[in-house]
């Protein structure tokens, strides 16, 4: 059947060494660095056993930013930053609960990103108890780097975050300070929701969130791997 409007193009994001990577859904992770948990005033668990279930939520996939610029979204005062590791899958998951042994084997590549997010709009909505979509799933609030294959990657191992704005170190940690593992991550999502090739999952930040205001330049670095500059632009109108 005829498209009744112009279809809007699907999303893609370069991949090194050629080639680009058509983006399905973007699944974030909350609360998946200990210290990140605390600064947000939020329960850290002390043990394995004491995880609980991590906290699951979405952007549109089209938040995706390639451009240098990123414009200071609308409807907010207090626009945060929040660096991590971005893992694509190239494979679909068989049906049902992914084995954690099983899952690297879905992973195209890693990249490193940054989740935006309207802080102001986020606590406001956490107090009333209310869903916090528009503090996280906004327009261009998934600034991200190339994809950079797994198989050039390597183990991820203990690998550093790290976040500098004009030149300042905001963020860095080590991938092996995650709660979740990228394996239990994916296994957790596959309780949930149909894991397909060209899905995203933002893994989670360090601790050291904090503003960015418009002329803001930043350096996102993936050790080894990855890393992504650009700055805040005005808002848009």
């Amino acid at each position: 059947m005829t498209d009744v409007i112009a279809a809007a193009p699907q999303p893609r994001i370069p991949v090194r060494g050629g080639g680009q990577f058509p983006v399905r859904r973007i699944y974030c992770v909350g609360r998946n660095f200990a210290e990140h948990a605390r600064e947000m005033g939020a329960a850290v668990p002390t043990s394995a056993a004491d995880r609980g279930n991590p906290v699951f939520f979405l952007k549109p996939a089209d938040a995706i930013v390639l451009d240098e610029a990123v414009p200071y979204p609308r409807g907010t005062q207090d626009l945060h930053h929040e660096v991590e590791l971005v893992v694509a899958l190239g494979r679909d998951a068989p049906a049902g609960e992914l084995d954690p042994a099983d899952a690297t084997a879905l992973i195209f590549g890693y990249a490193v990103g940054l989740d935006l997010t309207r802080r102001d709009l986020q606590t406001a909505a956490k107090a009333k108890g209310l869903p916090w979509d528009t503090g996280k799933a906004f327009d261009h609030s998934a600034p991200i780097s190339p994809i950079v294959p797994a198989a050039e990657v390597g183990e991820l191992g203990a690998r550093a975050l790290t976040l500098e704005v004009n030149g300042q170190i905001r963020q860095r940690g080590s991938l092996d300070d995650l709660v979740w593992n990228v394996p239990e991550i994916l296994h957790e999502l596959s309780r949930l929701y149909a894991l397909r090739a060209g899905d995203l999952v933002f893994m989670g930040t360090p601790a050291g969130v904090a503003a960015l205001q418009p002329g803001d330049r930043y350096h996102a670095v993936l050790e080894g791997v990855a890393e992504l500059r650009g700055r805040i632009a005005p808002a848009t109108v």
